[in-house]
């Protein structure tokens, strides 16, 4: 349009110009020839200039590498971590992916690429890497044995402590008139209605009864044992142990001594 413009303004000059001399109109086409030549040499460089340009601020914006940025130190120790605790199949699963984003504080993407980089970069150098992958195991297995020393100790912490079979006094047993809750007090009449409730004054009025049937709680009794060993005798029948002498009525004869031997 430029170039129309400006050849219909030169021809107009041209048919002014002819009043006054004469203008053959060849030399009038020879002019517009060079108009037009000279417009397409212009337009031709101004797209140049305009391709050059366009060319350089793609490069500069579009086409830019991004800035390399390392991970910090955390991050590829966690990453390195997983990737030799996995060397068999260094490929973590999308949901592993994840979780090591959030632990390493980068994008999904840059894990994918590190693992797709790491692997190669092994490949091409196993020897290199073999030495990193050493170091990292022995700091896996000292984890390990320090997360079980850990979880022992925490175990012996919690549970209850066993008492020392070989100690004295380990069990305290009440005396005998404070685990049966003072049946001298059950025998006498220091426990009165008021004091407790229907339910319990019941079973101490049943208590007492039977107390007053067997003649009383003895004190005596509290010091044998209570529970009677018994022996294994030569024809393999179990009878009781030797009664104390104490114990024993001195009226019973030798005949009143029952024994499985008697058969």
């Amino acid at each position: 349009q430029a170039c129309n413009e400006f050849t219909t303004h030169v021809m107009n000059l041209l048919r002014e110009q002819s009043r006054t001399r004469p203008i053959s109109p060849k030399e009038i086409e020879r002019m517009v020839g060079i108009i037009h030549r000279k417009f397409s040499s212009i337009q031709m460089q101004l797209k140049q200039s305009t391709c050059e340009a366009v060319m350089i601020l793609r490069s500069r914006f579009l086409d830019a590498r991004r800035k390399r940025r390392n991970f910090s130190k955390q991050a590829t120790e966690i990453l390195n971590e997983y990737f030799y605790s996995h060397l068999s199949n260094p490929y973590p699963s999308e949901e592993a992916k994840e979780e090591l984003a959030k632990k390493c504080s980068i994008t999904v993407s840059q894990v994918s690429n590190w693992f797709g980089n790491k692997r190669i970069r092994y490949k091409k150098n196993i020897g290199k890497f073999q030495e990193e992958a050493n170091l990292y195991a022995a700091k896996t297995a000292v984890t390990a044995a320090h997360a079980v020393a850990a979880a022992v100790q925490n175990n012996q912490t919690n549970s209850p402590t066993t008492p020392n079979s070989g100690s004295s006094g380990s069990f305290n047993l009440p005396n005998s008139g404070d685990m049966f809750m003072n049946m001298q007090s059950l025998n006498g009449d220091s426990y009165q209605g008021s004091q407790v409730g229907a339910n319990v004054q019941s079973q101490v009025d049943t208590l007492r009864h039977v107390i007053n049937q067997t003649g009383g709680y003895n004190d005596g009794l509290g010091g044998n044992s209570l529970y009677s060993p018994h022996n294994l005798n030569a024809n393999g029948g179990w009878q009781d142990a030797t009664t104390p002498s104490s114990v024993t009525s001195p009226t019973e004869g030798p005949g009143s001594v029952h024994s499985d031997t008697s058969n």
